[in-house]
């Protein structure tokens, strides 16, 4: 019996909900900075609409340039709460996806597309109101043709991504964090918050403006002397 992996893998360990749940509070950049300041995708990959937001585990597909065949088939896998994130190889020469796709990923109940490629039909998909970030917009169609990967490890704008992983994507863009990681930096990720919250209580109500760690900060780095302040 072969042993070889298939390119078309149907199930995957993904995050459990209550994480995604416990996630999807918070906003990217508080989970960017709790995982190591790493994971984000390049800001490239923008919402259609910045008011969407999207968490989930990440469900992997690798096309070819301009062919979406693989997608279709991500599609008839994917569980509800799967957030499809697709290696389209930063291509803009046609959209991989457009309204129908959309409609039929909303229908299955997939919480939202990360597509490192264009899709079309925006204005239709901003109507639906689901999520949706891509890196432009192009009429053309793709292509059906060329076998790729589904739940495979991929790399989409400058990040790896592994079945499983969690993604949550905001106005700011989509971060991953490993599936194995996720459930430990909610801790951290509520901790930022309630330090960010603190510090702009101070700005607003006439507190101190020059954070506490400034001039450490300039010593370590030797533009300030010891013992020299600001």
């Amino acid at each position: 019996m072969s042993t070889t992996k298939p390119d078309l893998i149907r199930d995957f360990e993904r995050v459990d909900a209550d994480t995604v749940a416990k996630a999807s509070q918070f906003a990217a950049s508080i989970l960017a900075d709790v995982a190591g300041r790493r994971g984000t995708l390049s800001s490239r990959i923008s919402p259609l609409t910045p008011e969407t937001r999207v968490a989930g585990p990440a469900l992997t597909v690798e096309v070819r340039p301009g062919d979406n065949l693989m997608i279709h088939a991500a599609m008839a896998v994917a569980k509800p709460g799967d957030v499809l994130v697709i290696d389209g190889k930063g291509d803009e020469s046609c959209a991989l996806m457009g309204e129908i796709m959309v409609s039929q990923c909303k229908a299955i109940g997939v919480a939202g597309i990360i597509i490192f490629g264009s899709v079309r039909d925006t204005e239709a998909i901003r109507e639906i109101g689901f999520p949706v970030y891509a890196v432009g917009a192009n009429p053309n169609g793709p292509t059906k043709n060329i076998a790729g990967r589904v739940n495979w490890p991929i790399s989409v704008g400058g990040t790896s991504v592994q079945p499983g992983d969690l993604i949550v994507g905001d106005a700011d863009g989509v971060v991953v964090v490993e599936r194995e990681k996720a459930p430990g930096l909610l801790a951290a990720a509520a901790k930022k918050v309630q330090d960010e919250t603190k510090r702009l209580t101070e700005i607003r109500t006439g507190g101190p403006l020059r954070p506490s760690w400034l001039e450490g900060a300039l010593r370590k780095a030797g533009a300030l002397g010891e013992g020299e302040v600001l």
